[in-house]
């Protein structure tokens, strides 16, 4: 055993002891009144956290064409509905979609070549994305439960087709946590907000903490309310935060059970460490020229896009866990609005060379950024609408929601580059061979990220959930 014992110090020990402990204390104190440090009065719910196995992917970067591509004018080459234009498509029901269509063929208005050496098909509308086949797996098996865009937009973040459900990126910083100490672990970023709004990326039943930093770059302040009040320096502003954290703490104490105190305590030092490192993060301009105009920057149609996929890079380099940017377009022709520029019901022609127009360079540049920098092989990015377009004409011109056929690309982090998987029939109408839904693709991302889908839970009403829910096989033919 061990003696508790401890000799009486010399007096020389006491004061060199004396000495350097009053040195720490006031360093500690200068460095506190300097803002460096802070008093620890709160767990970080955002604290990185190990994964349940190794993953191949550190973050993820979601590319979200809003109001949803046809994917038989993008990817998924179908020469027999090119032979077929303007013939009955058998089988077609006029009600697939959100409206009413003709039953006949619409042949793709575009032309179409093999890329790479996977011989990837793609349309002319994309002359950036075609040079990059070879780092996509393909899926052209994709289907949805609904063919409005709202509760499709729902399912494909959160795996359901109502609101108040955790979307995928909150489910991935409440596994993970985030690699950042001064930036938040999740960001969505878009210019007019897409169909469902807010909801689309909720946190759900999770604790708050969980939920995106929502913003839109084309504003001068992307995050509102984050910059220090006039009245206020920084050692005065440090002063208030840790008081306010006095008394929350105090007050977090006797109700351990508010999972939301923890989140409003660390909500509130988060934005204190975001006022210095966010205008870093999202000061685009801080990239060398030949980068900005790789980007599209330099271009009216690309522009906002092309920030977005920027910051989107700037953020991963930086540790944020999940970034999510919904396509917006300055130009939504082909009968779309603002909010779902894809939605090409009146010209596909016209809407989707308008769309990919914004979207292809900036996408492009995105990922050979990633790869140059080394980051694409720990960055999985996704690239996918909320469902597909009907193979069948909509107003002799356009295509209605299709939510039985669309395709999805990823790349990047632990994705086997230039792979195709599943089919649809031949004319593109409906997935027909190793069908994919939702909750496939969240479990095949979470496994990318080093999560099993079905271990990560939170209890709930009673209940253990999953993003999941009670289904989702993780596609493994694309995996490296």
């Amino acid at each position: 055993m061990v003696s508790s014992f401890q000799p009486t110090p010399s007096r020389r020990q006491f004061l060199e002891r004396a000495g350097l402990g009053c040195g720490s204390l006031a360093l500690t104190s200068l460095l506190h009144q300097e803002g460096i440090v802070r008093a620890n009065t709160s767990t970080n719910p955002l604290a990185p956290r190990p994964a349940h196995f190794a993953g191949k992917a550190k973050a993820v970067i979601w590319l979200f064409q809003t109001g949803s591509p046809s994917q038989v004018d993008t990817f998924d080459y179908k020469p027999t509905l090119q032979k077929r234009d303007g013939t009955k498509l058998a089988g077609a029901d006029p009600k697939t979609g959100f409206f009413t269509t003709s039953g006949n063929c619409l042949g793709s208005p575009f032309k179409w070549a093999q890329h790479g050496q996977s011989g990837a098909w793609t349309s002319e509308i994309f002359p950036h994305l075609s040079q990059h086949v070879d780092d996509m797996a393909f899926i052209y098996s994709c289907y949805s439960m609904s063919n409005n865009h709202t509760p499709a937009m729902l399912e494909m973040n959160s795996g359901m087709i109502r609101q108040g459900f955790p979307s995928m990126g909150s489910w991935a910083t409440y596994g993970l946590g985030s690699e950042s100490d001064n930036l938040p672990g999740f960001v969505v970023m878009h210019g007019t907000k897409p169909r469902g709004a807010d909801p689309v990326w909720s946190s759900g039943y999770l604790p708050s903490v969980y939920q995106a930093t929502a913003l839109d770059p084309r504003q001068a302040a992307p995050i509102a309310n984050l910059a220090r009040h006039p009245e206020l320096n920084q050692v005065q502003q440090r002063s208030l935060l840790d008081a306010l954290n006095r008394a929350n703490a105090e007050h977090a104490a006797e109700r351990a059970y508010d999972q939301d105190l923890a989140a409003r305590l660390e909500s509130f030092e988060l934005a204190y460490r975001m006022q210095t490192a966010a205008p870093e993060a999202f000061d685009v301009a801080r990239e060398p020229q030949h980068v900005q105009e790789a980007y599209g920057l330099n271009l009216e149609d690309s522009a906002d896009y092309g920030k977005q996929c920027l910051i989107a890079r700037r953020l991963v380099e930086r540790g944020v866990r999940f970034v999510q940017v919904f396509a917006s377009c300055p130009k939504t022709p082909g009968g779309a609005v603002a909010d779902v520029p894809w939605d090409a019901h009146g010209d596909i022609n016209a809407n989707h060379r308008q769309c990919a127009q914004t979207v292809d360079q900036p996408s492009a540049a995105l990922l050979a950024d990633l790869k140059a920098r080394g980051l694409l092989d720990q960055t999985l990015v996704i690239y996918g609408g909320e469902f597909g377009r009907t193979s069948d004409s909509q107003d002799s011109k356009g295509r209605d929601h299709n939510p039985n056929s669309f395709t999805t690309w990823l790349a990047g982090g632990g994705i086997k580059g230039g792979t195709q998987y599943g089919k649809s029939d031949e004319f593109g109408y409906k997935a027909v061979e190793n069908r994919v839904n939702a909750h496939d693709i969240h479990a095949t991302v979470l496994h990318l990220l080093g999560l099993d889908h079905e271990k990560l839970t939170y209890r709930f009403n009673g209940r253990d959930f999953r993003l999941t829910d009670v289904a989702g096989e993780i596609i493994r033919p694309i995996l490296a």
